[in-house]
């Protein structure tokens, strides 16, 4: 059987479906990202990949900066965006808050001066035996295994003015030699490793 290619998708399916039920910004992801009553955070989004995330928090109305340094992969964001602006003016207005760019992240974040980055490397193998979504193999097959992820993180937290958020499966261990998280949010399978930056770091709570 011939494998579906791989896509990106911000106007169907299980994206759309998150932009209008997933439960805004009560979401684990928005509030680890510091979205408050009267808070919507600027966010650099370092590892893009399907770019599901970004387009969240762009829909709840934060400006947010995808980076993304595999070619292919910049390719189909592009195209998704492309598509999904010209799909309603809904869709056109979170495309206009989602800007794109192909680069490597360690290179860039001190240049953008980010106040809040999220980091979603691809994740360490898993120890149960269940075979991991196409899509998201395809995609490992594309980006590798982000061996670079523990530099990235450094850097990351160098610049950030206000926090870096680490999305990381549940019971997966941290970083090696890497500090504990300020605090972190929990879900089902995934956790989000908060670290408060700079002058944030008074005001965590």
């Amino acid at each position: 059987m011939k494998e579906t290619p791989l896509t990106v998708d911000f106007v169907s399916g299980a994206v759309d479906y998150r932009r209008r039920k997933g439960g805004g910004r009560g979401q684990d992801l928005p509030k680890a990202l510091g979205f408050r009553p009267g808070i919507t955070p600027n966010i650099v989004d370092a590892t893009a990949g399907l770019g599901r995330d970004a387009f969240l928090l762009a829909s709840l109305g934060a400006k947010v900066t995808l980076i993304e340094r595999n070619d292919a992969v910049h390719r189909l964001l592009q195209e998704a965006m492309a598509r999904a602006h010209g799909a309603s003016d809904t869709h056109a207005e979170i495309i206009r808050r989602m800007t794109l760019i192909n680069a490597d992240a360690r290179d860039i974040l001190p240049e953008l001066k980010p106040e809040t980055v999220l980091i979603d490397p691809m994740h360490p193998p898993r120890d149960k035996s269940a075979l991991v979504k196409n899509e998201m193999r395809q995609l490992r097959d594309l980006v590798g295994t982000d061996p670079d992820c523990t530099e990235l993180m450094r850097v990351a937290l160098e610049v950030a003015s206000k926090r870096v958020v680490l999305k990381w499966p549940r019971r997966a261990k941290g970083i090696t030699d890497f500090p504990k998280p300020s605090h972190q949010i929990i879900g089902k399978s995934t956790r989000y490793d908060v670290f408060m930056t700079g002058l944030a770091k008074a005001d965590r709570n």
